[in-house]
């Protein structure tokens, strides 16, 4: 991953910075609360010889006294001053572990022994370096002294008196937060990072393209409104509704010698938005005056009625089967736009979008109008629309951001081309609106919502008596008599 990967995986993930940085310094604030005060008492030592007559016997007793601390320094720390020290205090504690609490060292090149005491109680550490400056320089002498009897050449002074700390040593509180802030920034840069390496989804417009080798055509950015009533707003200033007219304007100068005219939507799995796509591009071509039959071709889970809030009583699977023709069946919404609904769920779908039958209607409806624009099956599932794409003039793969995997979006472009139909391109939908990708497409000004806020009104809007009519008409007929979506005889 590039370094320009890695800044859109910090954009990306930047919550999981802010957390790690919160719960990182929340960590190091609640450990140091919760330790236990250490206190620090310190003493020094000087090691110096006595009985130097003359310039020569003080250099020798210099050296040698430099030579005797470095031993005087593991002593200090030895099982054997350390006990005399619990004994003559009294303490409850062994001489093992008040070694663990004792720290000597020796400077280089010098004589000097400087010597700390850590304890929970600042009284405490004082009286044992106090006790020490009192024992060691006794247990120096009772070593030094010759066997023979005499004085020790080497003498220790105390040279600085322990003190009773005022504060604790540890822990430091804000060093602790601020430690704790650093690390929990680095394990969130890595999780960032590690989320988008894992991320096996389709967030960008040029890896889609390459993984269904046909160009992205369209944008569509997330929009609460469009979520609730999958009818884009064309009236009001939202962005969904001028994405989807960018949509209709690559789709019309595809190919601009044969443009496609009976085009399938489709998708890798279902809930990636294709009906959505279908409806509301449906919709934009016939807002610029072209003729437009949106047709259903989504014969198991058929939803393009139920959001443009017409009958779905009678439809496709009706003239298919033979008892009913195409103008019997057709609803109008607005002006310019004719709805097929998908009609009865038959038990051979499949077989009914590859029959011949299907292919003779697509002919018919391509003479009817400018655009016939079908919402077919998603292509993994089911092999529905696969049978039904080589008869069409091209395939649009709605692609959701962040939810398609790319394994799922090249098998579905593959299957497509095993068949030879033809992929005009992809529409990734449901961008998050601040998401760079969603100004792919865009002009350079921002969409918001519109001051009134309605929803598109549903045009057209089929009542309920439509049901009775088609069921009266099947009943005298044999087959349901042609009428318009408002209910009236055509």
């Amino acid at each position: 991953m590039d370094l320009q990967g890695v800044l859109a995986a910090l954009r990306s993930g930047w919550w999981l910075l802010v957390i790690g940085m919160l719960f990182g310094g929340a960590a190091g604030l609640g450990g140091s609360l919760l330790q236990t005060p250490v206190y620090v008492s310190s003493t020094q030592f000087f090691v110096s010889t006595t009985g130097s007559a003359s310039t020569s016997e003080a250099y020798q007793g210099s050296q040698f006294s430099q030579e005797r601390v470095t031993s005087y320094v593991r002593l200090l720390t030895g099982d054997e001053l350390a006990g005399r020290v619990v004994d003559r205090l009294n303490l409850d504690m062994g001489p093992e572990e008040l070694v663990q609490r004792m720290s000597a060292t020796a400077a280089s090149n010098t004589v000097l022994i400087d010597v700390s005491i850590s304890d929970p109680s600042p009284e405490q550490a004082q009286r044992v370096a106090t006790v020490l400056g009192q024992e060691f320089p006794q247990l120096v002498s009772e070593l030094e002294t010759p066997d023979g009897g005499g004085s020790s050449p080497v003498k220790v002074t105390v040279t600085e008196r322990p003190e009773a700390p005022a504060t604790p040593v540890a822990p430091r509180p804000r060093r602790n937060a601020a430690l704790g802030v650093a690390i929990g920034l680095l394990v969130g840069i890595g999780l960032a990072v590690t989320r988008v390496r894992l991320d096996r989804t389709v967030k960008a417009l040029d890896e889609a393209a390459s993984l269904v080798g046909a160009p992205v055509i369209g944008t569509v950015v997330r929009d609460a409104h469009l979520e609730k009533r999958h009818i884009a707003d064309r009236r009001g200033n939202r962005r969904t509704a001028e994405d989807y007219r960018q949509l209709r304007t690559n789709l019309q100068f595809l190919n601009v010698d044969a443009p496609p005219r009976v085009i399938m939507v489709s998708s890798a799995l279902p809930s990636e938005g294709k009906t959505t796509v279908v409806v509301n591009l449906a919709l934009a071509l016939a807002d610029v005056g072209q003729r437009v039959t949106l047709v259903d071709a989504d014969l198991r889970r058929p939803q393009v009625t139920s959001y443009l809030g017409l009958v779905g009583g009678v439809g496709l699977t009706n003239v298919l089967a033979g008892t009913a023709d195409i103008d019997d069946v057709k609803q109008t919404y607005g002006e310019g736009l004719s709805v097929v609904a998908a009609g009865p769920t038959p038990p051979n779908p499949g077989e009914l979008l590859a029959s011949s039958n299907m292919a003779r209607l697509v002919e018919k409806l391509r003479g009817t109008g400018d655009f016939v624009i079908m919402d077919a099956p998603p292509l993994l599932p089911v092999a529905d629309a696969i049978g039904l794409a080589p008869a069409l003039d091209g395939v649009l793969l709605s692609v959701r951001f962040g939810c398609t995997r790319r394994d799922q979006l090249q098998q579905a472009a593959a299957a497509l081309s095993r068949v030879g139909a033809t992929t005009l391109g992809v529409i990734l939908n449901m961008l998050p609106p601040q998401d760079e990708l969603a100004a792919a497409y865009g002009y350079g000004y921002g969409y918001e919502r519109s001051a009134a806020g309605n929803p598109g009104t549903r045009e057209g809007a089929v009542p309920q008596r439509f049901f009775r009519r088609v069921r009266s008409s099947r009943r005298r007929h044999g087959q349901p008599r042609r009428l318009s979506a408002t209910g009236q005889d055509s």
